[in-house]
């Protein structure tokens, strides 16, 4: 009897990934609540992954020592330790092994898929070949998307995050693309939790507005872009906007020095105050066009907030013309015009509002991982 229809029953999955919780990034979590979903549906999953200071022991996850990226500290590297991988695969016996990331522990799963003649699929998740520019390292640059082809193509399908993404690296040679999206949780992100409380300890008047920025304190994510366009903006309208930051990056110091006056830093959040963070805002500014989706972009959607995005990169997809006020990448300028615009008509910031939250409806994790779990299935068949 074949499976029914988004089960995983029969299914024993290793996840190879260079990130997890309790990291917090754009990939992590989604590979934490993947765990979850295939177990939901009848099948077992065992993850590899680097060690982290702040991981607790679980015996379902299995860490190779790791040092920080001099580039990144609060990223771990791994060697790809090729003995443990095959001692996991001949112990455990996956009959899958999907790798979520191109270096160190990512590389270990495709050895040892190779070498034990387990299927291997892989997913791409960060446009690396962007981030090379940001860090100055330019040399790599003939080497990135050769070595990535030559990665994912080792496997049976490679799974991007948006249709923008899975295009681009069909075009660079990628074979056997699909997508495999990401959804929210309307449990943890809503307007519901909406804190006045919150807003006033951010200095929000009563009659103001609160504009807010979730995600990395990165050169790739354009984030000297939005500080710059809401300098312009806070000097002409005074206490009218405030600006507030969450997350934590290694520009930290930087943003810190060039941000507006008045500027809240909020540090890293999770949980409950992260929800009442979005929800307490009124306008979401994310300049990146790094992204191969932007998850905060469907949690800032599903808070009911009007949305400042760039009209180019993945983002597009989610951040519309009607979900968004787009403005030209890198445009300080035309980031502070628009952002004006929702400023200073309340109906505009409403309806799009209104669009965005709508959007982030239909975004269920549940089918976002059926549709996932049917593609493990087929690659099992191939």
């Amino acid at each position: 009897m074949s499976p029914t229809e988004g089960s995983a029953a029969g299914l024993r999955l290793a996840i190879f990934s260079d990130t997890y919780p309790p990291q917090i990034n754009g990939v992590a979590p989604t590979l934490a609540r993947l765990v979850k979903a295939v177990e939901a549906r009848g099948g077992a999953v065992q993850v590899v992954t680097v060690s982290d200071p702040d991981a607790t022991s679980d015996p379902q996850v299995e860490r190779w020592p790791s040092i920080p990226f001099w580039a990144y500290p609060q990223l771990q590297m791994a060697a790809p330790r090729r003995n443990e991988a095959l001692d996991l695969i001949e112990k455990w016996k996956p009959n899958l092994i999907h790798s979520t990331t191109e270096f160190g522990v990512g590389l270990g799963g495709l050895f040892g898929a190779r070498e034990k003649r387990v299927p291997f699929v892989s997913s791409y998740h960060t446009h690396f070949t962007a981030y090379l520019r940001h860090y100055k390292l330019t040399a790599l640059d003939t080497i990135g998307w050769p070595y990535l082809r030559w990665f994912h193509n080792a496997g049976r399908t490679t799974w991007a995050p948006s249709e923008i993404v899975r295009s681009e690296l069909a075009a660079n040679g990628f074979s056997n693309t699909r997508v495999w999206s990401r959804g929210v949780d309307p449990e943890q992100f809503h307007p519901k939790f909406r804190s006045q409380e919150l807003r006033r300890s951010l200095g929000v008047a009563d009659d103001g507005l609160l504009a807010v920025y979730v995600g990395r304190l990165a050169p790739e994510k354009g984030i000297h872009v939005a500080l710059e366009g809401m300098r312009r903006l806070m000097e002409r309208n005074g206490t009218k906007v405030s600006f507030a930051l969450a997350g934590h990056g290694p520009d930290e110091a930087r943003c810190r020095a060039t941000a507006p006056p008045g500027t809240v830093f909020m540090g890293r959040l999770t949980g409950r105050a992260l929800s009442e963070f979005y929800a307490s805002a009124d306008i979401f500014i994310f300049p990146s066009i790094t992204e191969t989706f932007g998850n905060v972009v469907l949690e800032a959607m599903s808070s009911h907030l009007a949305l400042v995005a760039p009209d180019w990169g993945a983002t597009t997809e989610l951040a519309t013309t009607e979900t968004a006020l787009q403005f030209p990448a890198h445009d300080a300028s035309a980031l502070a015009e628009r952002v004006q615009q929702l400023v200073d008509d309340p109906a505009l910031r409403a309806r799009i509002a209104d669009a965005a939250f709508a959007v982030a409806s239909t975004r269920t994790w549940d089918a976002v991982f059926d549709g996932l779990v049917a593609d493990y299935r087929e690659a099992l068949k191939a």
